[in-house]
């Protein structure tokens, strides 16, 4: 019956009475009941974002910026993971990237932004990781700011975004990039955005609230069926906030090679093989249903811990992942998944 689904939450009850009537109800029987007591160190932070002076500089040139990224300092940072427990953030800088920018100022603030994230990292030890910035959608600087990052900073990881302008990470445009971080088995956060095409479609709700979820699906949409994740096998994709509105989706990802004989040569199971393989972060996810449907979708193993940092508060992620994971399973989201992605961590 319509409303009758027992992980509907009602307004009214709160999420610890909501996954406790749950899981004595059956509908949660899978996972374990919340556990008490705390996630044991350490817990890697794969969604933190970082606001280097020459990133706020060029934000604030063009009107463009919100205040948690013109606010953010390294102190803060460091505040907050410790209150939350979080040993290390792997620092990223946010929507919209360096895309807004002219190609050579591109360049130059990705670099400087390269530059100050390696120099934490360095001053940090073991507390920051590095998600390079590049200045896409400009490919062979790309390509070339991929060398230096890795060669010379020697970086943990590259973020992308989930589009730059009307063309997502899968456009052919865009293969060189990919070309480049499958040769190096790179680590690759993708970050939401909204598209050209969807700005400002409801003036008086902010994309992040519908859109950005939506562009992390044309994302990984893009990738599986333009054959690039098949193609670059190598990457290691971590997309935003679980996939976005992926896993409810998913059915219809399996049906686009009946339906539409473009797609023919894939497979449900090939569609599905490959959303099992990426991985997903869990920043602003920390609630039971999105929770569930990603679950049921991906293994945990496939899960990091994300906090969205200073977006939202990363204790609260821990708060709301520990009322639906028992702590092996949150020992895992935190810290397991992210040493087999970057055993250098382990090392930190």
């Amino acid at each position: 019956m319509p409303g009758s689904c027992p992980c509907a939450v009602p307004h009214n009850l709160d999420r610890r009475r909501f996954i406790a009537s749950a899981v004595a109800a059956g509908s949660l029987a899978r996972f374990p009941a919340p556990a008490i007591a705390q996630t044991p160190q350490p817990r890697v932070d794969f969604h933190h974002h970082v606001a280097p002076p020459a990133y706020k500089e060029a934000l604030r040139k063009v009107n463009l910026g919100e205040g948690p990224t013109l606010n953010w300092t390294p102190q803060r940072s460091l505040e907050e993971m410790d209150k939350a427990g979080v040993t290390t953030a792997m620092l990223g800088v946010t929507t919209p990237s360096v895309a807004f920018l002219g190609k050579d100022d591109a360049v130059r603030v990705a670099r400087e932004c390269n530059e100050y994230a390696a120099a934490l990292r360095r001053d940090f030890p073991g507390r920051f990781g590095m998600m390079a910035t590049l200045p896409m959608p400009f490919v062979d600087e790309s390509v070339r700011e991929i060398e230096y990052a890795f060669d010379a900073l020697k970086t943990d990881g590259v973020t992308l975004m989930t589009s730059y302008g009307d063309k997502w990470p899968g456009a052919k445009e865009f293969t060189p990039v990919l070309e480049a971080l499958n040769a190096r088995a790179a680590a690759t956060h993708v970050h939401p955005g909204a598209a050209n095409c969807c700005v400002n479609v409801m003036p008086d709700i902010g994309p992040s609230l519908i859109e950005y979820s939506t562009d992390s699906t044309r994302a990984i949409a893009s990738l599986i069926f333009s054959g690039a994740s098949a193609r670059f096998p190598r990457i290691r994709f971590i997309f935003s906030h679980g996939g976005g509105t992926m896993p409810f989706l998913v059915e219809r990802f399996n049906n686009l090679p009946n339906s539409d004989k473009r797609y023919a040569s894939f497979t449900s199971e090939g569609v599905v093989s490959e959303l099992r393989r990426f991985h997903y972060d869990t920043a602003i996810i920390a609630h039971p249903a999105p929770l569930a449907a990603l679950t049921t979708l991906v293994p945990i193993s496939q899960l990091v811990f994300g906090s969205d940092f200073p977006f939202r508060a990363a204790t609260k992620s821990v708060e709301g992942l520990k009322m639906y994971f028992d702590a092996a399973r949150m020992n895992i989201v935190d810290n397991e998944n992210a040493f087999r992605l970057m055993p250098q961590l382990r090392r930190a």
